[in-house]
């Protein structure tokens, strides 16, 4: 897809690095390979070194000798970030013999290195459930200051290019937060629109979505919209956003003319702001299925530092692709 090549593209003037902490898992290995041969960016694999050795062998990786390889039982700095732990959740009861344990843990020690600059950002998920990813980011990175909600949007690249922007759309929260109340709703906005501009390089139009256009119809759901536009605004005045709407004048110019003359917005979004998780992971898969979407994420925003969660039925295409678009938000945070 031309959008994958140009965020790769982005993704090598960047010189970022990124930490793999399943680094012994065979697609990340393989991954990790063209990563390197392709340039996209400088990585950290996480792991025993004798076995990814003997992988690299096994699967004739000849690039693997570019990683930065760290063995999360046994290296130099493993006290250093066992401290480090001990300090960010003493308050949560967490014991200095624990915190020392917890840093033999790939997951926990990849988000040390990104509190530590040592890295830019993490993909992980191959072998690991999502909440088993997520737990120490939100532990050890935590969210941008202001933002409470992490979300994940997903970039919906459609044959037919008569959609968004030239057959692009960004589509949130598709992954993660089941309810967000109208606060938590207009940071899922201002996010996706930083991840449209980071990722795909284009001027963020925000529809927010609802079942009424402009007042239709009159219910808290709707009004829960509305006000979320509203803040959204107040959190980014800089942003092209509408709302409420419905998703045929969010995305059809005549449409949008008729119900909501006057807005900028209307017909022509390229972002789309679900109400809720429920209609953002139907809306996704309707149209990755009957419209022959690539549907490409979840792209996780709201950390501190980018870090993204990967299917543990991802090829290694998957990370590779996930991996350049965490280089591009590092670069864009």
């Amino acid at each position: 897809m031309e959008l994958l090549t140009t965020i790769k593209s982005n993704a090598k003037k960047q010189d970022k690095c990124i930490v793999l902490p399943e680094g012994t898992e065979e697609r990340t290995l393989k991954a990790a390979d063209e990563i390197i041969k392709e340039g996209i960016a400088r990585i950290i694999l996480l792991g025993n070194p004798d076995e990814i050795h003997q992988q690299s062998s096994k699967y004739n990786l000849k690039h693997l000798t570019g990683a930065t390889v760290i063995d999360p039982r046994d290296h130099e700095k493993k006290d250093f970030y066992g401290d480090m732990l001990y300090d960010l959740r003493k308050h949560k009861g967490l014991s200095r013999d624990e915190a020392q344990k917890l840093v033999e843990d790939p997951l926990y020690l990849a988000t040390l290195l990104i509190k530590n600059g040592e890295a830019d950002g993490e993909v992980a998920g191959a072998a690991n459930a999502t909440g088993n990813v997520l737990r120490p980011a939100f532990q050890v990175v935590k969210t941008l200051p202001g933002i409470s909600v992490v979300s994940g949007a997903f970039i919906m690249i459609l044959p037919d290019k008569q959609w968004g922007e030239d057959g692009i759309l960004v589509f949130a929260d598709c992954a993660v937060h089941p309810d967000p109340n109208a606060e938590e709703l207009a940071q899922i906005a201002v996010m996706t629109a930083q991840t449209t501009r980071a990722i795909v390089d284009i001027e963020p139009r925000v529809a927010m979505l609802s079942f009424s256009t402009k007042g239709s119809a009159q219910h808290p759901l709707c009004e829960k919209v509305t006000k979320a536009t509203e803040l959204a605004r107040e959190m980014m005045p800089d942003i092209q956003i509408d709302g409420e709407l419905q998703a045929d004048a969010a995305i059809v110019k005549a449409i949008g003319q008729s119900k909501a003359p006057g807005s900028s917005i209307a017909g022509e979004a390229n972002v789309l702001v679900f109400p809720g998780l429920e209609s953002g992971n139907i809306g996704y898969k309707l149209v990755q299925r009957l419209a022959g979407a690539q549907a490409v994420g979840p792209v996780l925003q709201g950390m501190a530092a980018p870090i993204n969660d990967l299917s543990r039925g991802c090829s290694v295409d998957d990370i590779v692709n996930l991996v350049a678009i965490t280089v591009n938000q590092a670069a864009g945070k």
